[in-house]
């Protein structure tokens, strides 16, 4: 029999999510990472590609457009909970404990993307870990503009998952049998969206160390 510890290392799977779960855990997951800051190390951009490739094998019972602006819809909700979670705590999220599920810092590299790329950080940190659980509770902290925030949340949602979704979806069409291969893709997918988080963390410590 499993373990609670066990059954939370399931969720980090992207195949496990898909398979036992199927499309409405995908939602959840989406919605979760998109908004809540303990999702931060829920599996978002494999988990997208994963499902394209078993959308266009069948392996999900659901048809293309349907999982398309599901996604979407669930990474926008996300964000405005996200949003609304940073606009009621406010500047008190910075004093908070640091936790299994909540480290300062988070906040720290979202408020750094956010003032490096201004608004444009909602849309470009859906395609990062950790940014793209926290850029939105950093927002809703600053109390960024509504209306503008509702633009960059729109965009972003509808960028990040179709790049992701289609991506996963015409490759498993060409190739059909890249489901045998997941693990490896997952594997390439983790190490293309982490690099930037490395460097960007190396380049602080240096900027530092002068």
């Amino acid at each position: 029999m499993e373990t609670f510890w066990e059954h939370l290392q399931h969720l980090t799977e992207a195949k496990f999510i898909l398979s036992k779960g199927g499309f409405y855990l995908l939602l959840l997951v989406v919605y979760a990472e998109t908004g809540l800051f303990f999702g931060f190390f829920l599996p978002g951009d494999y988990l997208l590609f994963m499902a394209g490739i078993l959308c266009s094998s069948g392996l999900i019972d659901v048809q293309l457009g349907t999982l398309l602006l599901s996604v979407i819809l669930a990474g926008i909700l996300g964000n405005y909970t996200g949003y609304w979670f940073g606009y009621r705590t406010g500047p008190v999220l910075f004093k908070k404990s640091d936790s299994w599920f909540f480290k300062k810092r988070y906040i720290t590299i979202a408020e750094e993307f956010y003032a490096r790329h201004g608004g444009m950080a909602l849309v470009l940190g859906r395609f990062f870990p950790i940014i793209r659980t926290f850029a939105p509770i950093f927002a809703g902290v600053v109390k960024v503009d509504f209306k503008k925030f509702t633009i960059y949340n729109l965009a972003g949602s509808i960028a990040w998952v179709n790049t992701f979704v289609l991506s996963g979806y015409f490759l498993g069409r060409r190739y059909p049998q890249i489901k045998d291969y997941l693990e490896y893709v997952v594997i390439g997918l983790i190490i293309i969206t982490t690099i930037p988080l490395v460097f960007a963390f190396l380049k602080k410590r240096l900027v530092k160390s002068e």
